[in-house]
This record gives C-alpha cells, sequence and structure tokens, in this order.
C-alpha cells in the first residue's frame, strides 16, 4: 500500500514538472508582465508620497484624491501584480532544469525579491500613516526610498541574467 502511494505521489510529481516544463514559456511570459507592473507601481507611488507630503494640506480636498490616487494604485495594480508575480516566479522556480541551486544567483535572487516584497509593504504602511493624517515621513525621504527599487531590480536582473 505504501508504495502505491509513494509511486502516485512520484508520478503526480512528473505530472507537474512536465506540466511546468511545457508551460514554462507563458508562465515566464506572465511572470515578467507582472514584473513590469509590479515595477511600475513601485516606482511612482512613493513619487506621489512625494507630492503629497510637500505640497498637500491634510484638510485639503487634494489631499483626498492624492490618497484615492494612492489607494488605487496599491490596491489595483500594486498588490495583484506583486501576487501575480510570486506565483509565477514559484512556478517558475519548480520548474524542473531551470535553477541551479548550487549557483549563488538564485539566493542573491531571492534575497533582493524578499527585499522588495518588504518595500511594498513599507509603502502600503506610509499610504496608511496618510490616511490616518499622521505621515511623519518627509517628502526628502520618500525620494531617497525611491531609489531602493531601482537597486533591487538591479541585482535582480544581474543576478539572473550576468
Amino acid at each position: 500500500m505504501l508504495d502505491r502511494a509513494r509511486r502516485n505521489c512520484l508520478n503526480c510529481g512528473e505530472k507537474m514538472g512536465s506540466f511546468l516544463t511545457l508551460a514554462y514559456p507563458w508562465v515566464l511570459s506572465l511572470h515578467v508582465i507582472s514584473v513590469i507592473a509590479w515595477m511600475a507601481g513601485l516606482f511612482y507611488l512613493p513619487r506621489l508620497f512625494v507630492y503629497h507630503a510637500e505640497q498637500i494640506g491634510s484638510d485639503d480636498k487634494t489631499d483626498a484624491l492624492f490618497q484615492t490616487m494612492e489607494r488605487r494604485l496599491l490596491r489595483a495594480i500594486m498588490n495583484p501584480a506583486m501576487a501575480a508575480t510570486w506565483v509565477f516566479g514559484l512556478m517558475l522556480v519548480f520548474t524542473p532544469g531551470i535553477i541551479e541551486w548550487a549557483a549563488v544567483w538564485p539566493w542573491i535572487k531571492a534575497g533582493a525579491v524578499l527585499a522588495m516584497t518588504w518595500f511594498h509593504h513599507w509603502l502600503g504602511l506610509r499610504r496608511k500613516d496618510f490616511l490616518n493624517q499622521n505621515n511623519s515621513v518627509t517628502g526628502r525621504h520618500f525620494r531617497l526610498m525611491n531609489e531602493v527599487p531601482t537597486v533591487l531590480v538591479i541585482i535582480i536582473v544581474v543576478s539572473v541574467i550576468a
């Protein structure tokens, strides 16, 4: 009984590996599209925060407009794009023969992707600060933080390609 269960499990793994191998070009395409959408948001939201922090009063009508733009960018574009990036990225990770785990690059990329995910959540917390009218981060600080995704994407792309 145990041997049959093991064989079924192995067959299931082989079928999944076979599916992922066949779907590889599509999964890779969807992963790249998701990353592009996510990166667009990661570049734009901190820029919105710069203008929001420097130009807008908390009781201003423009404050409500900025909050709407920030909320929609985060919830309608960035969150789904991040989730899709992770799903398709993990599918690529589990595709047989794609990653050589003895190499250094997958670990560097993984660390940079985790840092990118942290940055995404940090931006989400800053949006809540604006919503609750207790933002204490300056426009200058948001400008500096806007460089984080640039550095991380350079690390990711170089680790994968070079």
